[in-house]
Order: structure tokens, then sequence, then C-alpha cells
């Protein structure tokens, strides 16, 4: 057999594979990955039967790690070249610096049509599921994440314990504002909104996040923190 004829049948499976990835991607996005049954997924897919989806990844479960590795990986690979460049420059010079390397990659591959879905659906994982959204991850798709994190824990003037629970609340928080745009993205069919095609509305999510992690804690909470101290 010539390696022409070969691949013609490796193309068609990688179309396949991308078409259930797809549609699998846009249906966690909208309903959950727990809601959504394999037979949807292969009908949205245009599959004729369950075996496809069970043939390309083996399991719904291995379709959701791989699905979740794919966009890690392209996350990872944009935050990495941000923080070098950033190094390069002689290492973080405020929090707003290492907030765009944690955020703007986000924010690109919300505005690729290709990867539309997927903030939605890692967001629903990490609330619903986070074992496996973890176990995905490996430790090996977020080091740009987590080296960003740790940036911010060394430069934030705040209490431990506080930083730790903030850091938690811009991981939350994060993920719902970017959820909700990329919602808007999908469901606005081209007409502009009044909430996300502002010209300043990018810096103003920057600028939201850095003060959930950065305003002055209050007397109350300093008062209930030392309260609390061993």
């Amino acid at each position: 057999m010539s390696t022409k004829m070969r691949a013609v049948p490796r193309a068609a499976s990688e179309e396949t594979r991308n078409q259930i990835k797809a549609a699998a991607q846009l249906l966690f996005a909208r309903h959950g990955a727990d809601a959504v049954t394999v037979q949807q997924i292969v009908a949205a897919a245009g599959q004729r039967n369950n075996a496809a989806l069970h043939y390309h990844f083996g399991s719904k479960e291995e379709l959701i790690r791989q699905m979740v590795v794919d966009g890690a990986a392209v996350l990872d690979e944009r935050r990495q070249g941000m923080l070098r460049d950033m190094d390069a420059r002689g290492g973080p010079a405020t929090i707003r610096e290492v907030l765009l390397i944690l955020v703007m990659p986000v924010i690109e591959l919300g505005d690729d049509e290709r990867w539309r879905g997927y903030i939605r659906f890692t967001s629903n994982l990490q609330a619903s599921d986070p074992k496996t959204f973890r176990e995905a991850l490996n430790n090996r798709w977020n080091a740009g994440y987590v080296a960003c994190f740790t940036h911010l824990k060394q430069m934030l003037p705040l209490p431990a314990a506080l930083i730790d629970q903030r850091l938690s609340l811009l991981s939350i928080y994060s993920n719902a504002i970017l959820s909700a745009r990329e919602a808007a993205q999908e469901a606005r069919k081209g007409s502009k909104s009044r909430l996300w095609d502002q010209r300043f509305t990018i810096e103003n999510i920057l600028d939201t996040l850095e003060a959930t992690i950065s305003c002055p804690p209050s007397k109350q909470t300093l008062v209930i923190l030392a309260s609390d101290a061993p």
C-alpha cells in the first residue's frame, strides 16, 4: 500500500477525532460534562453511533482528559513565553504584569473560534470535578499558571492566610468572568454587547481582578484574622 493511500484514512480519522472534540467542547460548555451523554456527543459530531467515540478515545472520561490537555498545552505554551519575556526584562515589576500573563492567554483562546466553549468547559469541570481536572493536568500542563501564582504570593504584602484565600478567589472570579464573556460571544451572533465590547473592557477586567487580590484588608477582616491566630 502506498504512503498516499495510508495517509487518507489517517487524515479522515484525525478529522473525526476533531469533530468529536469540537462537538463535546460546546456541549460540555453549555450543559456541563456530567449532563452530556456519549450519544449526544456523537450525534452533534455527525457520527452514526456511539462506537465512533469509543473507537477514537476509548471512553468519555478519556475524551475529557484529552480535551483538557489540548487547551491547557496551548495556554501553558503562551504563558511560558510571556514569563520568559518578563524574566528577560528583569522579572515581575508589578502585580498587573503577572495578572496579564495569567489572563490574556485565556482571553486570546476565547477569541479563537476553534476553542469556543473551552473556557466554560474547564471552568465547569474545575467546579464539579476538580480531581479529574487536576489529574488531566498531571502537574505538567499548568507550569506557567503555577509560576504566576508563585510570583503573586511573593509580591502581595498581606498575611499568608489572606493571600491564599484571595488567590483562590482570583481563580474563581476569573473563571466566572471569562466564562460569561465566552458565552456572550457565542450568543450575540455578530451584534455588539454594551458589557463586553467596550474598548476598555479587558483593561477593566484586569483592574477588578487586581483589586480582588491587592486591596487593603478591612479592619474587621484583620480583627478576625488576629483572633483566629493560634
